[in-house]
């Protein structure tokens, strides 16, 4: 049983709450008070008996012996194994004990339990906390384990915890970060998949800064502790309102809640059997889990969430997958493609704004009678722009002439169709070719353009308008006027380990289009580069170079870079704007995704660090590339050295690849997509 679904489509695995248990060798006992009566989904219990030391068997026996583990795999279904128990490795173990014995016993005991919750194909295990702030052979013990280790994950007991710099009652030598120790035993173990994150939520939070760290991490519980929770004024349990903030951030992030702790909370004994009643009236009260009211407690947090928008629940089976970018100038898109672009309201509805602000000003309204507009649509598509541009001139009582280039032959068999059907003949002149190949009959007055990618430039857009450029008035206008690329420095664990799955340079070099999600914005955006339509500089350039630095605030901590997420914004004419770019995107816009430059090596960025990148857009004969690297707080490779990983060919050859030596497995193990795929689902 679950916390509830939002809307009956809800599949998220943050549905499901376990709880904490004490050590029971009656296994279906166990599962049958906290999961059959009480609604609970899994429980957390642990493997052996807390007592068992393998040093001391030995002593007795002199020689091998059988763990006292918790009954037999026989007494549950190995359903029942998989899908409600998580082994709970036992809290004593202690790696990096200075004493000898503990430390043996420690590390057979914990191989033993990993082997026995293999052998009952368990999930997940549950690993306890570093008892110190030196992890290094309780790290090296698992990463051994990791590397025999199937499908089973292990997460690791990290409390929620980080001291403030400035606070009075903190000793300044003993500051407690445990990020730290999550960080530090995840490079030891090198980054590995399948090892997780279990935040132990306690009743002090850290700063939402700090918090937020953990939302690019791997987390994959929360244990919330009885004692964080507060008393409302009946009596029942409750969350203070950044915990309520925190564990909806969660939900969000498909965390899972384990509830832990004994209870707290004396619920009123006239309220007890209404409480059971409304949550189960089958349910007789005095057989409620004592730990009822907390899980009450979660699941109206999770029932009382927004229910995702329709856009989201579109995307919901897309975040954080890697996407091959989309390269309209080389390939020609598919009417599906098409035809999800064309879905995208917004984005026209911004256009048409643009194209009549820009038809109000070029013509008079003395002169709207007499005066014809030529306005080019280049790249065409299936017509949308046109349409954009024709209500815009029937909006404004403007005449328009309209050229509509485009390229794909396929797209332009839509075109005429479009042209007959809406009778536009007398008005929309169809061009089928290459808009830096077309020779025009006449200048236009207005250039419009679709030709944005998700970093602004990296669909070629300036190398296109530079070529459609020729046939622009001197005083003509350009929509989009200008666009500016941003970046951002992000924690991206999951983003990170997709890449480095590929076990090659060449994807550790190569951009991504991605809907972020599990990631943490450890910074503001900067701007990058700039292009501004039309340009008539004499020396016309479009390589750019730019070095950024980036502050993260100090009450975050250390953080994690795993790569730069790239943004854009374009003015499409004066104050009419659209854009990804987190602070002011255009909202219910869905035609472009963010992009995604990973680090080889991520970076460990100390508080009061600065954090110096520098981006490269660099442009051969044939090719345009991006080349980035960090210099600050520790140099990195550069990325992309001449283009040798990723470029965009710079010529319409629908028979070449873009990335000549992108050699990626598009098949069910590999998390890398095409662009048009995930648009099919739309």
């Amino acid at each position: 049983m679950g916390l509830g679904e939002r809307g009956g489509w809800d599949k998220s695995e943050s549905r499901y709450c376990g709880v904490e248990t004490e050590f029971d060798d009656d296994v279906p006992r166990l599962l049958s008070f906290n999961l059959s009566s009480t609604g609970f989904d899994f429980v957390v219990a642990p493997l052996t008996d807390p007592t068992y030391r393998p040093s001391l068997i030995e002593a007795d026996n002199g020689s091998s012996h059988v763990p006292p583990f918790a009954g037999s795999d026989l007494v549950l279904s190995p359903a029942q194994w998989s899908s409600h128990v998580v082994g709970k490795i036992s809290s004593w173990i202690d790696l990096d004990s200075e004493d000898e014995i503990l430390r043996m016993d420690s590390e057979t005991t914990l191989k033993q339990e990993i082997a026995w919750a293999t052998h009952l194909s368990l999930q997940a295990c549950l690993l306890p906390s570093p008892k110190g702030a030196s992890c290094a052979n309780y790290a090296r013990c698992v990463n051994q384990i990791l590397q025999g280790l199937s499908n089973m994950q292990l997460w690791l007991r990290i409390p929620l915890l980080k001291s403030d710099d400035d606070s009075p009652d903190v000793d300044s030598d003993n500051l407690m970060d445990s990020w730290e120790l999550w960080n530090s035993f995840r490079l030891i173990c090198e980054h590995h998949s399948q090892l997780s994150v279990a935040l132990d939520i306690l009743s002090t939070l850290p700063s939402v800064n700090s918090i937020g760290r953990w939302f690019g991490e791997p987390v994959r519980v929360a244990i919330i502790h009885t004692d964080s929770f507060l008393t409302n004024a009946r009596g029942y349990p409750c969350l203070s309102k950044s915990h309520q903030k925190l564990i909806s951030g969660f939900f969000n992030h498909s965390v899972q809640v384990i509830i832990s702790g004994k209870p707290l909370h004396s619920i009123p004994a006239e309220t007890i059997g209404s409480a059971a009643n409304q949550t189960d009236n089958n349910m007789n009260s005095t057989l409620r889990h004592p730990l009822r009211s907390y899980l009450d407690y979660v699941g109206y947090l999770y029932q009382r969430m927004e229910p995702l928008s329709e856009q989201e629940r579109i995307e919901l089976g897309y975040r954080d997958f890697l996407q091959a970018p989309l390269q309209p100038l080389m390939d020609n898109l598919e009417a599906q493609t098409y035809e999800t672009f064309e879905k995208d309201s917004v984005k026209y509805m911004q256009y048409q704004r643009a194209i009549s602000k820009a038809l109000l000003d070029r013509v008079p309204d003395g002169e709207a009678s007499a005066a014809t507009t030529v306005l080019m649509v280049v790249g065409a598509g299936r017509g949308p722009l046109v349409r954009a541009s024709l209500q815009a001139a029937e909006e404004t009582g403007r005449k328009l002439k309209v050229y509509a280039v485009e390229k794909n032959p396929n797209a332009v068999v839509t075109l005429l169709s479009l042209v007959k059907l809406e009778g536009w003949e007398n008005v929309v002149t169809i061009v089928s070719c290459d808009m830096r190949l077309w020779n025009a009959p006449e200048r236009a007055d207005i250039l419009v353009s679709e030709l944005l990618g998700s970093f602004g430039d990296n669909e070629l857009s300036p190398e296109c308008l530079d070529g459609a450029q020729r046939f622009l008035k001197q005083d003509g206008i350009s929509i989009p006027s200008s666009y500016t690329s941003f970046i951002q420095p992000i924690t991206a664990s999951k983003l990170y380990n997709d890449v480095k799955s590929h076990k090659d340079l060449v994807h550790f070099e190569t951009a991504y289009v991605v809907k972020l999600h599990s990631v943490a914005r450890l910074a503001p955006t900067k701007p990058v580069f700039t292009f501004n339509h039309p340009d008539y500089s004499t020396k016309k350039n479009n390589q750019r170079y730019k070095k950024l630095q980036f502050e993260v605030p100090r009450d975050t901590g250390s953080v994690m870079v795993h790569g730069f997420a790239g943004y854009f914004d374009a003015t499409l004419y004066k104050d009419v704007h659209l854009g990804i770019e987190p602070s002011m995107a255009t909202p219910n816009m869905f035609s472009w995704f963010a992009i995604f430059f990973p680090l080889r090596q991520p970076i460990c960025v100390q508080p009061g660090s600065p954090l110096e990148v520098h981006f490269w857009r660099c442009c051969g004969s044939a090719k345009v590339w991006y080349e980035w690297c960090v210099t600050s707080p520790r140099p990195s490779p550069i990325h992309n050295s001449n283009g040798r990983s990723y470029w965009v060919k710079a010529s319409s050859n629908t028979e070449q690849v873009i990335v000549d030596s992108f050699r990626c497995d598009l098949g069910t193990r590999s998390k890398l997509r095409t662009v048009t795929d995930v648009l099919r689902h739309f």
